[in-house]
């Protein structure tokens, strides 16, 4: 569950990163729908990086560490096209990649879910 703790350390560090991007490189460049959609992306990173750590941290304690690891991957996944998404659009315009967001939506609560299966 290294690998879990490894992957949510790094995402922490991009949201942050991107986190700090956002509110000094963009927030004059950008429009405020942008960065409000932009700041939806790196508060949901923010949020499932984080759980992506816990995530590692519990595995050993629950019966099926598989289905926590799982769960882990199913958040980086959904980090990936849930806030990636957010930013490419919100710095593109291209309003058509909010079509990717929600499998991103569907990944997190996924993840969600093979935690709670884990713990029953």
């Amino acid at each position: 569950m290294q690998t879990l703790i490894i992957l949510g350390s790094i995402m922490m560090f991009l949201a942050v990163a991107l986190g700090a991007f956002g509110a000094h490189a963009l927030k004059r460049r950008l429009s405020a729908d942008m960065i409000k959609i932009y700041e939806t992306g790196v508060q949901y990173h923010l949020v499932h990086g984080i759980g992506i750590i816990l995530l590692g941290l519990l595995a050993d304690r629950l019966e099926q560490p598989s289905l926590v690891l799982l769960a882990g991957w199913l958040l980086f996944a959904g980090i990936l096209l849930f806030s990636g998404s957010l930013y490419v659009l919100s710095v593109t315009g291209v309003r058509k990649l909010g079509a990717i967001t929600p499998l991103g939506g569907v990944a997190f609560l996924a993840g969600w879910v093979m935690l709670f299966v884990a713990a029953l």
